[in-house]
């Protein structure tokens, strides 16, 4: 049985408002679709013409019509949330390429986000449904550029006379195009499903990569120096060859085994979240063992990195746990030491040297004063050097990016300490806009998991983020953690889902929170009779 369109009815496929019967031109598309769409292919024709050599300008043009006949599966939320996190979560940053000639390297990351971005703002112009969404963590980031921004005019003089300018903006720019990973999910994240969705997603890659992170660590090959294989990537470096105590350490997705430790302590949070929150498995202990299973191939691959940071990470995020969910962070507790004893009795070096080597105060300490100023290989011999540069130049730095650890171009030493790397480049001025930008966030995450007005469920996924940001912060002091992009842009997603549940989230009904408020509140019977205490309260 079919029902015409009544005069004025609003279609529910679409949502657009059409009067009776649907005509064939009402799914023509409008004039002003059709002239967005045709600049963007006649800028891309005459770029790919003027710039590219035939066969990969006919390519070029190829990609461009194929990306618009199938736009309703390629522009769509949900694509655009699993493309941009897949990219993040599976391809190196700084390994691959793609092959077309530009004064820089397109990496993959940047292709994806640059899509994603044009597609954002294309909707935000010609679709009124779409509207920017507030991103809760505007004002943090604000004072973060402020004093990037600060400590360049500053020191323009100086880098000008070491023809740093270059490398001072194309440093800020790099800061500017990662933080639009933060406002690309920001925009993607437009209901509750989409949230799941991402957390789900970003897990289960982490998963992945610690998967083949432990047939890397057994047979030092590493399947994600391999997709040249099959997609059209250039590499542009090999695999590094990095070892602890004489074991092979793995890398994975990841620009360094340190990176990749990090990156995978900070999903165990969500994984632990969506053992109890999942929607699949449906059944709950289903999803119990599902998840903890998850979370123990986490950890193996971060003991397949072999990295002693990771220790400290999980450290700072369990005491982080213990102090705001002793309940939870008990079960942990009772939960890990098997595996730990499971780890030690399989991989005693691994075991020894992540572990047990902080034991050996002596020996730590005297590892950190080998090498100074070589690779990062003495973190506290790098200490007297680098305060001796700070005190140059104590409140606004040498200029944010003016330092080069890399290339033939390296003018200066690999530190491994990020908080000590923003105080050399930006000064005072620049920790303390470090400092806002990271812990401002967890701080209003914090208050937002113990406010009445959250759901349980949102209240528990504030603190998850909040606990995995922590264990974020912790790792900053150990490694140059701005220089590793994944662990970055996973920040990114973390404070994207952070500030959806700070702005859209659903509250509690008000009489429903007013119940909750009275059971704390209100004396029991026991109580006003005198014949006992009665504790009774609400715990969110």
């Amino acid at each position: 049985m079919s029902v015409a369109h009544a005069p004025g009815a609003l279609d529910a496929r679409d949502g657009e408002q059409r009067l009776g019967p649907t005509p064939p031109a009402a799914d023509r598309p409008s004039r002003r679709r059709v002239i967005a769409a045709a600049t963007v292919l006649a800028v891309v024709s005459l770029a790919a013409v003027l710039l590219l050599p035939p066969l990969m300008a006919a390519a070029a043009i190829g990609l461009v019509a194929a990306i618009v006949l199938l736009r309703r599966f390629i522009f769509t939320w949900t694509a655009m949330i699993i493309g941009l996190a897949a990219v993040i979560m599976l391809v190196p940053a700084r390994r691959y390429a793609i092959p077309i000639p530009l004064p820089f390297q397109l990496e993959p990351y940047r292709l994806v986000l640059g899509i994603v971005i044009v597609a954002l703002v294309v909707s935000l112009i010609l679709k009124p449904e779409v509207r920017w969404r507030p991103v809760a963590f505007g004002w943090p980031i604000g004072i973060f550029l402020v004093t990037i921004a600060v400590s360049f005019v500053v020191n323009v003089t100086g880098l000008a006379n070491q023809a740093l300018i270059g490398t001072a903006v194309g440093g800020i720019v790099q800061m500017l195009f990662m933080l639009a990973v933060f406002y690309a999910f920001r925009l993607l994240l437009r209901s509750e499903r989409d949230v799941m969705l991402l957390i789900t997603f970003v897990t289960w890659a982490g998963v992945v990569v610690s998967f083949f992170a432990l047939i890397e660590r057994f047979s030092r090959f590493n399947v994600f120096l391999v997709l040249g294989n099959f997609l059209p990537l250039t590499l542009l470096r090999e695999g590094g060859d990095v070892s602890r105590a004489g074991v092979a350490r793995a890398f994975g997705s990841a620009q360094h085994p340190i990176a990749l430790a990090v990156a995978l302590c900070i999903l165990i949070p969500l994984a632990i979240y969506l053992a109890k929150y999942a929607a699949w498995p449906l059944n709950e202990i289903n999803r119990k063992i599902v998840y903890g299973g998850a979370t123990v191939m986490l950890f193996g691959g971060i003991m397949a990195a072999i990295s002693r940071t990771a220790v400290v990470v999980l450290a700072v995020m369990f005491l982080v746990t213990l102090v705001f969910h002793p309940k939870v962070a008990g079960a942990i507790f009772a939960l890990a030491l098997p595996v730990l004893l499971l780890a030690a009795a399989v991989v005693p070096k691994v075991f020894e040297s992540m572990v047990l080597s902080f034991l050996d105060v002596d020996s730590l300490v005297a590892s950190q004063y080998t090498s100074a100023g070589m690779g990062g290989a003495g973190r506290l011999a790098d200490l007297e050097p680098a305060m001796a540069e700070v005190q140059q130049h104590p409140f606004f730095g040498s200029g944010f990016g003016s330092r080069i650890v890399i290339g033939d171009e390296a003018n200066a030493f690999i530190l491994d300490n990020q908080f000590l790397g923003t105080l050399m480049e930006t000064g005072a001025l620049g920790v303390l806009g470090l400092a806002v930008f990271l812990l401002v966030p967890p701080i209003m995450l914090l208050r937002f998991a113990f406010a009445q007005a959250a759901e349980r469920r949102h209240a528990v996924l504030a603190l998850a983020i909040a606990v995995a940001i922590s264990g974020y912060i912790a790792a900053i002091f150990f490694y140059d953690a701005f220089g590793f992009f994944q662990t970055f842009f996973i920040l990114c997603i973390l404070l994207a889902v952070g500030a959806w549940l700070l702005t859209e989230a659903p509250r509690r009904p008000v009489v429903e929170r007013a119940a909750a408020a009275a059971s704390v509140d209100e004396p029991s019977a026991d109580e006003a009779s005198g014949t006992g205490v009665a504790l009774e309260g609400a715990t969110r």
